[in-house]
Order: C-alpha cells, then structure tokens, then sequence
C-alpha cells in the first residue's frame, strides 16, 4: 500500500463514453479540478452524429422532423424521461455549450436550429438525427437534393457497400452510382479497418493517391461520398484537399465500428481539455469504493500499470449500462456494480423481454436504470438521495430507451451537463 498513487479532485467522472467526455467538457468549463476514469470504448460504436429526439413513441415508430416538438410531446406523456428532468431550454443550452467547445477543438458540427437532418448510413439507411459532423452535412443536402453522386467503397473494408447504399435508394436517387476500389498500399486481398484507413489518410501521399484512383471513376458526378475514413486529427483539411484535387464536394457516410468520427471525439476533445483542470485515466476500471459519506469518496481503480487511490468530494456515475458495466445482472436482478444502488427494472426476471424479439416497443429491460432526483443524485431504496454528492447522467438513468427513441447523444449531453451544474451549485 506504499506504493499506492494517490490523487485528490473536486469530481470524479467514471466513464469515457459520450456522457463521460461531454461531463468533462462541461467540468472544464466552470474551472472544477476533475479525474475522469473509463474505457473509450463507447464512443469507439458511436457514429459521431448527435441525436436529440428522432422517434416517439417508440411503439408506433413515429419519426419527427422537429426534435424540439418530440420534447415537449415525450415529457408531456413522461415525466419520469431523463428529458422531463433536464428540461427543454437547458437540453438546448447543453448542446450550444459543447458545439462551441467541439468547434474549437477543430470538431465542427451543424445544426438546423429547429428541425432534425437526415443522413445515410453505412448499412443504406437513413437516420434522424439533430448535430451533423461538417465532414457529413454535404451528405445530408445530397440525399435531399439527388445531385449526380458517385459513392466509393475499398477493397477489403467489411460492413461497409457503397453498391448496397445504391440498391437501397436507387428509385428516389437514379443519379446515384457506386465503385469499389483498392484503397493505395493495399493489397486486393487485404482486410481493412476504418481507423487503420483514417490514420493512413493523414499522409499527403495517400490523399494524392486515393484521389487519382477516385478520379478516374468519375463519369459526371458532382458530389462523392466515402466511408468516414478521412483523417482523424485533420478532417477538415483533408475533405478541402481531396475536393481540389477531385473537382467535386466530398462527403463522409458513418461505418460502423471502429467508428472514426466517435474515436475523433475521444481524441481531439481529450487534447483540448486544460490537463490543469481535468486529469484523464483511461484503460481503466474502478475496482472498488473503500469509503463513501457525504463529505466525500474513496476509491481504488485499477491501470494496466498501477492502483490509484482517488479521494474526490463529488462523482458523477456515466459508465452506461451493461456493456460500460455500470449496471450488471445475474439471472434474477439488475444491479449498480460501484454501490448497490437499487435499479428500477421489471419485478420478475421472465419480465425482462418481450415474447418477440423484434417487439417494435423495445424490451422492459431496455428502460431499466437508476432513479434520479431533480439534482441528479441516485435515489436510494427509501427515495432519497444516496449521497448528497453522486450524481448520475447518461444511459445507465431509468425511463429511457435512447437506442429506439434515437436520442443517445442528446440523452447523455443533456444530463451530463445537468449533473455537472448540480455538482457546481454545491460548492
């Protein structure tokens, strides 16, 4: 126990999933000295694009193109949402605050103030949503306009068809064409990944090559659309090169995992962040709370390298659910892995899923999660707060199924900034 690295903070955020990054932003902001812990993990699914609200209800499928309108009519109907406890005018200024911050960090995004965007994805479908990285808005007024596109697949990159995207929308866009092409320095054989492809793409010389290839595939077309594969540190500046050299606009369409527009994310917001006010430990696992009073916590995590003992007055739970291992189960309950906190959840385990797997209105254990009070603090079994300092934000909060009602993103900026403010009205 010599050797154990101790570190002192005002808050601890476990977890560096959307919910965990968007916390810190906002702790950098208000100048709370702050540790954050977790895997990346999550953001390595996320698509890079921000849903606010885009479905509800979930049982009928109800698409909206006003996400601000699906607010008001969701809280209205259920004031248990993490919505109806965050309130509509603080969801908009949690996402103004981290825009700015994204912009700054060479993250730019787009907004329509009051309506959602639609945008392709990698598998040929279209997907509600309300922030667009700027590397995918030209997508979102090609699918709206049909100009002559052309998209572009590599060799060798699974889980990604530009012919698949063609086949799925050729009726409404007849203009639309696809080609595969080996990606340079590839092999025709090779199995690609899109974050080895977006690293490649820092290089000049690739960019000039992967252009030339494109190039020579162009029959008319004003626009192309590749797999989000462009760059990961110099988006921007990439997409403007490869334009020139091409004589086209360029477009970005999300691929599923790795994703490079999530794993941007993570690492231009992680050296934007002030390393005097937010110290990162990323890889690594809470193993257990020694201490905890409403003065302040005590706990172990765990590096590859090392144990750290963090003392913190103030944490904020935004691990998510089960794949982040902030809730676990067993074969008859749902727990909160850290304290024990009592998880909202169906009342027998035979409950937990719908006889049909593909029931349009999601599984109960879907909606299973931790009670909140209007601070954000975890309720224990008697309905008061756990601790006057444990806050909670993101997925692993009860009443919601962001996966259905396509509002992930929203979800976890919007009550990661709730929590924070909570945290900063204390001191």
């Amino acid at each position: 126990m010599t050797n154990l690295k101790q570190v002192d903070c005002d808050l601890l955020i476990i977890g560096a999933g959307m919910a965990g990054m968007a916390a810190a932003v906002f702790a950098a902001k208000r100048g709370i000295s702050t540790v954050q812990c977790g895997s990346s993990g999550g953001l390595l699914f996320a698509s890079g694009l921000l849903d606010l609200l885009g479905v509800f209800p979930v049982e009928n499928g109800r698409t909206w193109d006003n996400p601000w309108d699906a607010i008001d009519t969701l809280t209205a109907s259920s004031p248990d949402h993490p919505y109806a406890r965050v309130g509509r005018e603080t969801i908009r200024e949690s996402f103004l605050e981290l825009a700015a911050f994204m912009s700054d960090a060479g993250l730019p995004y787009r907004f329509q103030p009051h309506a959602n965007s639609t945008v392709l994805t990698g598998l040929g479908t279209c997907k509600p949503t309300y922030g667009v990285p700027l590397s995918m808005w030209p997508g979102a007024s090609a699918l709206s306009d049909t100009p002559p596109c052309l998209l572009v697949d590599f060799k060798g990159l699974k889980e990604y068809s530009a012919r698949q995207i063609v086949e799925i929308h050729k009726k409404s866009w007849p203009d639309l064409r696809a080609v595969r092409v080996t990606f340079p320095g590839t092999g025709k054989t090779a199995e690609l990944y899109p974050e080895q492809l977006a690293r490649s793409l820092e290089g000049e010389e690739i960019r000039v090559k992967l252009a030339k290839t494109i190039k020579k595939q162009l029959r008319g077309e004003t626009c192309v659309g590749l797999p989000a594969v462009l760059g990961i540190y110099q988006t921007s500046a990439i997409m403007a090169e490869m334009e020139a050299l091409l004589g086209v606009q360029v477009f970005e369409i999300a691929t599923p995992m790795v994703s490079v527009p999530g794993l941007r994310i993570h690492e231009k917001v992680q050296l934007k962040l002030p390393p005097d006010k937010i110290r990162q430990f990323f890889s690594t696992r809470i193993e257990r709370v020694e201490s905890s009073t409403d003065n302040g916590f005590r706990l172990h995590a765990r590096t590859m390298q090392e144990t750290i003992a963090i003392h913190a007055r103030g944490i904020i739970l935004a691990g998510g659910r089960f794949l982040g291992q902030g809730l676990s189960a067993d074969r008859f309950r749902i727990r909160e892995t850290l304290f024990d906190l009592p998880v909202t959840q169906p009342a027998k385990r035979d409950d937990w899923h719908s006889l049909d797997f593909f029931e349009r209105s999601g599984h109960p254990i879907n909606r299973a999660g931790l009670e909140i009070d209007r601070s954000f603090r975890p309720l224990d079994r008697g309905g008061e707060p756990a601790y006057d300092h444990l806050f909670a934000a993101g997925s692993i909060l009860a009443h919601q199924d962001w996966i259905r009602e396509k509002s992930g993103s929203g979800i976890a900026i919007a009550t990661a900034f709730a929590a924070v403010n909570a945290f900063f009205r204390q001191q």
